[in-house]
């Protein structure tokens, strides 16, 4: 029972539902193309590692960094043309993708993409909101989180037999197909929910920022936490490279970052509960203790091979030593997101000013902005050092000769240690002032 005495429920208006079914489609397209963006901008497009670290970068960045002054746009044309604005540029940017791949029209078209996707976040968060009341809210996020796990899972499940089967510049035909399907859905079928009035302008949102820079502990614990999505980050700039790579173009890095959402999605409601009753600095501080675990996991497939051979028998399966210490670094970082994601957005939304929240919340992504530019330009520049593009290598190689190129491959998991160790000691030191600071003015 709710305090208007209402049941809760799982029904909901059929809005909901498409809004749902739109977002498992954009969801599957988002993930299937950029799971391998970083490998088509080398392997089709031919940028080096290092300017494809900065390209993709800056185009994941804008993806996080748009959606709040997009939300004010959408809030004046409706959501109704927001919607079909967004899987009209998505669809559009996918498919020119896959059809012109000079390094100039690609970059145009990354960013057609980039701004379709921009729309997205707003568009369907806000209409779930208006589509569920204080009775159902909860449990309609919460279908809300699951539809968009399932969606980034279904994608990377499929683009694999894609790009094993008839090319990996097809993929970008597969994203725009689940895009248009939700831009006919959007045409057809939506229908605008009632919305109140404006309220948030481009001048609301740059006093939410300027004012996030005026609590020192908002923009250093964004900071702290940028370490976090640095290193979660490379499920997207470095593992897949370094997976095809090291095990050749028959391995599936697309199923394994699979297990980060699949880790979250059975575990987070069950640390959250857990967690409840802690400080969320205490709950995050957990999590940054488990990433340095998770990028040393990721380093020890040279160690475990060195015991087991290139060959591990797990109920009658052959794994490679790499494959298993993928799986278990990655299963490590999606139980530190367990404990961090969810507390963060809860420690960003108290220090608000009451009632600006929402305003506040939409800055709240600012660490994977950071993160984004920082570590997928680092990803280029370690791989071109450690793990290069079997392109740029020497003509006529023996296996022996090319097999030294890569020696030093798990070096890179290495740097990515030391960032979360950096990333947790940060943690501690600031659990331990803003307590003190906190004591200090309960005594007083």
């Amino acid at each position: 029972m709710t305090q208007t005495g209402a049941k809760e429920t799982w029904r909901f208006p059929k809005d909901f539902w498409l809004a749902n079914f739109m977002e498992l489609c954009e969801r599957a397209a988002y993930y299937g193309f950029f799971i391998v963006l970083t490998l088509f901008m080398t392997d089709i497009v031919g940028f080096t590692d290092i300017e494809t670290g900065v390209i993709v970068g800056l185009f994941y960045g804008g993806l996080y960094l748009l959606p709040p002054f997009v939300g004010s746009y959408v809030d004046k044309i409706g959501f109704k043309k927001g919607m079909i604005i967004a899987f009209s540029l998505l669809t559009i940017g996918y498919f020119f993708l896959g059809v012109f791949i000079a390094k100039g029209t690609v970059i145009f078209f990354l960013i057609v993409t980039m701004v379709g996707a921009s729309f997205v976040k707003p568009l369907i968060t806000g209409t779930v909101a208006k589509t569920t009341t204080e009775a159902n809210r909860a449990r309609g996020y919460s279908l809300f989180y699951w539809i968009v796990n399932v969606g980034a899972f279904t994608g990377k499940t499929f683009v694999p037999f894609i790009r094993q089967g008839i090319g990996l510049q097809y993929v970008n035909f597969f994203s725009s197909a689940m895009a248009f399907i939700a831009l006919l859905f959007a045409i057809f079928f939506y229908v605008e929910p009632e919305r109140a009035k404006i309220e948030k302008t481009v001048n609301d949102l740059l006093r939410a920022f300027i004012g996030i820079l005026k609590k020192p502990r908002l923009w250093i614990l964004t900071l702290i936490i940028t370490g976090f999505w640095l290193i979660q980050g490379q499920l997207y700039a470095t593992m897949p490279k370094y997976v095809i790579r090291l095990l050749g173009e028959e391995a599936r890095p697309e199923w394994l970052a699979n297990i980060n959402p699949a880790v979250v999605v059975i575990f987070v409601v069950l640390i959250t509960q857990l967690m409840k009753k802690k400080k969320a600095v205490n709950s995050m501080l957990v999590g940054m203790l488990l990433m340095p675990f998770s990028a040393l996991a990721m380093a020890f497939s040279q160690e475990l091979e060195s015991f087991t051979g290139n060959s591990i028998l797990i109920l009658g399966l052959d794994f490679y030593p790499l494959t298993i210490m993928m799986i278990i670094g990655i299963a490590i970082q999606g139980l530190a997101e367990c404990f961090i994601s969810p507390r963060f957005l809860e420690y960003f939304s108290l220090q608000a000013p009451k009632g600006e929240e929402g305003l506040y919340l939409g800055f709240s992504h600012l660490n994977s902005f950071l993160s984004a530019i920082i570590g997928f330009s680092l990803s280029g520049v370690l791989l071109d050092k450690y793990c290069p593009d079997p392109k740029t290598l020497p003509a006529g190689l023996t296996e022996i000769q090319r097999a030294s190129y890569y020696a030093d491959a798990h070096l890179i998991w290495y740097y990515f240690v030391v960032i979360g160790l950096v990333s947790a000691v940060s943690l501690l030191i600031f659990k331990f002032v803003t307590d003190r600071i906190d004591k200090k003015k309960t005594d007083d």
